[in-house]
């Protein structure tokens, strides 16, 4: 499949990503999971490359959930580890694509190392023009909301808000996302058919692509596909069209 298959009158501006399967497919092929992680680089350097190509301007990429802190420690340290290598591999191809680099999530709660790479990438990259490559990081959807809850708090107390002052618009201003548009299209890839506790603000009115496909073998095409069957979508946002 080819971009002939996607309109490129009706792109997503936003597509967000949950990154499934590695584990399994490095299962299948009798290895160890962490081997699954780094085969799935490949797949994030696909999307982000189609993502570009087609116009869409955010990707965001569920990289690690606060949940996966419960993971054995080895395979921790090894996610932790490969971050680390991505990252600075990774850089150089951003900048010549004009990609800029950002994350959410609490950033706090990663190693030292980890978190100031990130930092690094996301300064040399502010500058780019192109599309912004959007990485979560010991993120969850209730973290966020509870996290933006407490910032509203904060802001009541010190009397910079009224309870009655706080809207859906003054709740989405203190998110991580603020400056970056709801999703328009999300993307699960290894078949299951859930968001795992992503996004769960800005997804209430995203078009979802359930995948079977698990993450290291996705390519092009699929990200293709997943924009056609976007553009086979009516999006009402609750209202009826006649």
């Amino acid at each position: 499949m080819n971009t002939n298959n996607a309109q490129p009158n009706n792109i997503p501006q936003h597509v967000a990503i949950i990154m499934d399967g590695n584990g399994r497919w490095a299962k299948q092929r009798g290895w160890k999971r962490v081997m699954g992680h780094q085969n799935g680089i490949a797949a994030v350097r696909a999307a982000t490359e189609t993502a570009a190509q087609m116009g869409v301007k955010f990707l965001t990429l569920y990289a690690f959930s606060t949940e996966n802190w419960q993971r054995s420690q080895s395979e921790v340290d090894a996610l932790m580890s490969l971050l680390v290598d991505a990252i600075e591999k990774e850089v150089p191809e951003l900048q010549k694509n004009k990609v800029r680099l950002l994350a959410i999530g609490n950033m706090q709660a990663l190693p030292p190392k980890v978190a100031q790479k990130f930092e690094r990438a996301i300064a040399q990259t502010a500058g780019n023009t192109g599309l912004t490559l959007i990485i979560a990081l010991s993120y969850s959807g209730r973290w966020e909301i509870v996290d933006a809850a407490k910032r509203l708090c904060t802001k009541v107390l010190s009397k910079q808000l009224q309870p009655n002052d706080i809207t859906e618009e003054e709740f989405a201003r203190v998110l991580q996302t603020s400056a970056i548009p709801d999703p328009d299209l999300f993307i699960r890839t290894g078949g299951d058919q859930r968001i795992s506790n992503f996004l769960l603000w800005q997804l209430a009115y995203t078009e979802l692509h359930f995948a079977d496909v698990l993450w290291p073998d996705f390519r092009r095409e699929h990200f293709v596909a997943a924009i056609a069957d976007y553009q086979q979508r009516e999006r009402r946002f609750g209202k009826v069209n006649e």
